[in-house]
Formats: structure tokens, C-alpha cells, sequence
């Protein structure tokens, strides 16, 4: 039986960006529901990542000034160049001193899960284990949704932060499916490994391992990521993808990332002697994510809102074309989205022309335009000719070595942000460094803000 309600904002998907929509819409007290197809936010999203410090500095207040459950503080970056199993050079140039950091990692189902918190404190109305499986139109606008168990729910507006595999914004003839180019499969391992044996091996920093293809355990330069080691409190997370589309064909991308896997641990000493001696695996993952979107002129021409509709984070590509790295603009595009919705629904306005503010502020920011169009991994790709190490080297300095400071790159971005959020709250600055404070502390201790449902 058909349940009819009205909301003014619905909010599809609390992930990382629905939640934060969902807080500034309830925060400004308009009626809020937030739609989540799992039993718990976060569960459809890969295990753990690492959020990089601007996500933190320029999020909104709650996040900033609260108490996520983060694991660990990363301030250096490891680069090691493998050749038959060993490591013949390392580039450790990519460090910054405490109490700053470079990223911090987290597990993604408590962190969803306290953001989702933090909305429903503000006044949202959260359903779990409820898809959207349709959208309401009414003359050719968007007024609602149908859910899986047949309920039709009006709203004002509708925020769209369903993710890499949504389909909302397809019915609403806003956007088509990516390219397959744009897509990457990742493979994602997580292992237990001792407090005191992560201390030892990794500490503070975080472990690349960059090689030809010829060497089998990583895709063929900017044709995916490089194999990572990402480290938790009391357990670690290689990682390692490949795009369905590998010059110019369709590969067996499963497979090959298991093989790579496989030749890994069994070949690079590294791993072999030093860490597999300590850890326990826990779980495997798949994952899909556009890394490449934001470099496809068609899929940036796409709409990212119409009339009565806002699509935010993933559901609109907005993965970092450089780093991979999702969470900073689905923070930031659900702000902006919140922000819109609630300016729209006082003015009594939710027309494809008023939303159109969403569009151009996203446009305007200074790190989302500039993370989408990033090349510089896909960049990797031209040391591929002549099987150059020399080259490839270089391009992975630029990436994620000490090169990653230009001015160019992340740098200029961020200090124009910084600029920015300065001329409005002058004394944001502090408040940043007590954030630093505060984080490392409660990584240290494990502490963090009470979560309300965590399994």
C-alpha cells in the first residue's frame, strides 16, 4: 500500500555527502528525510580510505569542530620503486611536521554512521534499509520519490547522493552512464596487524610501491593505481585497481588485480618477510569508482541539477581525477547543495533556473574544479614508451611525492580556499589548530563522539 508524505528536501544515499546536505537542510529547519538502501550508512562503500587534510579544514563546522572516529594521522608519504621483488630507490620526499598532517585514515561504516548522526541531531529523519527506485514528475519536474516498498514521498527538493551506482539522476534525463574509460575496479584487502607492529613498520606514514608492468604487480601505468598500504590504528589496507578499459580494450580486471595481488605477496620482499609475518586477513573488497570523469568532456558537460533535483559527490563524478579520492568533494558539493536547497525552498523556488546557483558555486570552488581535472596520474601513462624508469619516477615525484606541493597542484588551491575561509571568519585559522589538536589526540586514544548504531 502506497504511503503518500511530504517533505521539503529529500536526501538520497547517507554516505559521506548525504549526510552533510541533510545536516544543513534540518540545521536550517526545513522537514529533511534521509534515504539510506543499507542497514547502515557507510555499508556499501569501501572499508577504509584516506581523507586528506583539506577535506577536514574547509568542511563544515560540525565536522571541523567535532569528534570523528578517525584511526590514524598521516604525515609522510612513502614512494618505493620495485624491480624484481626489491626495492631500488625510494622517494620520501612528501612529509610535513606534526601537529599537521597530510591525511588522516579512516574506517568508512562508524564514520557514515557518525555523520549520520550528526543529521539526525540537527532535526533529519533517517530510514535505513529504503532504495530509491523512482522518481515523482510532475511536468517534466522533479517531485519525489517511489521507494522499493512502493512508498511515494513528495519533496520540494531532492538531493541526489546515491553514488557510483545511482540511477536517479538517469530517470531524470539529467545524466547518461560514464564511459567505461572513466571507471577503475578496485581491489581492497584488510588485514589485523598488532598496534605495536604498525608502529614499527609504518608509523605515520603511508606505503606506495611503483613499478613497470612488465613486473606484474600493478596495472600498466595510468591505467590505474599504484599498489598502497593504508594504515589504522591496529590493522592495515593495501589496495591496488585497474580501469575496465586498458588501452583502448576491455580487460578481465578481476583477475588481473588478483594475479597482480598474488605476485605481490609473493615476490616483493617487502611484504614478504616484513609485514605477511605479522597480519591476519580480515576481508577482501571490490569497488567501482570514476576516477578519469572529470577528464571526459561529455561527462563534465552533464548537468548536475535540474528542476527540483541536485546531484552531489559521486553520483555526479566528482572523484579526484589525481588521487582517487572521493570524500572532499562530496563534502563540499553537499554543502553547496544544502545551502541551495534551503535558499531555494524560503524563496518558494526549486525551478532548474534558481538551482542553477548549485552549478555555478560548484564550478567556482577552488579544490573541486581542480581535483576533477588533474592529470597527473593519468600522466603516468607516458612512461610506458621505452619502459622508462627514469621517467616514471619523475611523474610519480609529481604525484605523490614532494612535487604534490606546486603551486599548481594542490598548493595554490588550497591557499586561495584558505584565503577565503580566512575573509570570513578571521579567526578560522585557530580553530584549524585545534582541529589538528584534537584529531591526533583522539587518534592516539581511539576516543570519538558515541555512535549511535555500529555493527
Amino acid at each position: 500500500m502506497s504511503m503518500n508524505e511530504d517533505y521539503d528536501v529529500i536526501v538520497v544515499g547517507a554516505g559521506f555527502g548525504g549526510p552533510v546536505a541533510a545536516h544543513k537542510c534540518a540545521s536550517a529547519g526545513l522537514r529533511t528525510l534521509m534515504l539510506e538502501r543499507s542497514v547502515t550508512p557507510g555499508d556499501k562503500v569501501v572499508s577504509g580510505l584516506a581523507i586528506p587534510f583539506y577535506a577536514f579544514l574547509y568542511a563544515p563546522e560540525f565536522i571541523r569542530d567535532g569528534n570523528p572516529p578517525l584511526e590514524r594521522p598521516i604525515r609522510q608519504v612513502v614512494n618505493n620503486f620495485i624491480r624484481d621483488g626489491e626495492i631500488y630507490a625510494k622517494d620520501t620526499s612528501l612529509w610535513i611536521p606534526p601537529p599537521l598532517v597530510l591525511t588522516y585514515t579512516a574506517y568508512c561504516v562508524p564514520l557514515c554512521v557518525w555523520l549520520a548522526d550528526r543529521a539526525v541531531e540537527a532535526g533529519t529523519e533517517l530510514r535505513t534499509r529504503t532504495t530509491a527506485v523512482d522518481l515523482v514528475m510532475e511536468d517534466g519536474k522533479v517531485a519525489g520519490v517511489v521507494t522499493d516498498k512502493g512508498d511515494t514521498i513528495r519533496a520540494k527538493v531532492v538531493i541526489d547522493a546515491a553514488g557510483t551506482q545511482d540511477g536517479l539522476a538517469l530517470k531524470a534525463g539529467l545524466r547518461k552512464k560514464l564511459p567505461t574509460d572513466t571507471l577503475e575496479l578496485y581491489m581492497l584487502w584488510d588485514y589485523e596487524m598488532a598496534r605495536e607492529d604498525v608502529e614499527r613498520e609504518f608509523g605515520n606514514k603511508v606505503e606506495f610501491f611503483c613499478a613497470m608492468p612488465d613486473e606484474r604487480i600493478v596495472a600498466p601505468l595510468g591505467f590505474g593505481s599504484t599498489f598502497y598500504i593504508f594504515v589504522y590504528r591496529d590493522s592495515i589496507h593495501p589496495g591496488l585497481g585497474q580501469f575496465i578499459v586498458t588501452e583502448d580494450k576491455v580487460e578481465n580486471v578481476a583477475r588481473h588485480l588478483e594475479d597482480y595481488f598474488e605476485r605481490f605477496t609473493t615476490t616483493v620482499s617487502r611484504w614478504r618477510d616484513d609485514i605477511a609475518p605479522k597480519v591476519t586477513l580480515r576481508a577482501k573488497m571490490f569497488d567501482v569508482c570514476p576516477i578519469y570523469a572529470g577528464l571526459d568532456r561529455n561527462v563534465r558537460e552533464m548537468p548536475i541539477h535540474g528542476d527540483g533535483m541536485m546531484i552531489i559527490g559521486d553520483a555526479a563524478a566528482m572523484e579526484s581525477a589525481a588521487f582517487g579520492d572521493g570524500v572532499p568533494n562530496a563534502w563540499f558539493s553537499a554543502a553547496i547543495a544544502g545551502d541551495v536547497a534551503v535558499e531555494a525552498v524560503k524563496a518558494g523556488d526549486t525551478s532548474a533556473g534558481f538551482l542553477q546557483r548549485y552549478d555555478e558555486r560548484v564550478k567556482a570552488h577552488n579544490l573541486i574544479g581542480a581535483s576533477l581535472s588533474d592529470t597527473r596520474r593519468y600522466d603516468m601513462r607516458w612512461a610506458l614508451p621505452g619502459n622508462d624508469e627514469r621517467e616514471m619516477r619523475r611523474r610519480a615525484h609529481e604525484l605523490f611525492g614532494r612535487g604534490v606541493w606546486r603551486w599548481r597542484h594542490i598548493t595554490g588551491q588550497v591557499v586561495r580556499e584558505a584565503m577565503q575561509a580566512m575573509s570570513r571568519d578571521p579567526g578560522g585559522a585557530l580553530k584549524w589548530l585545534k582541529m589538528f589538536n584534537r584529531f591526533n589526540r583522539n587518534c592516539e586514544t581511539g576516543f570519538s563522539d558515541t555512535l549511535s548504531k555500529y555493527e
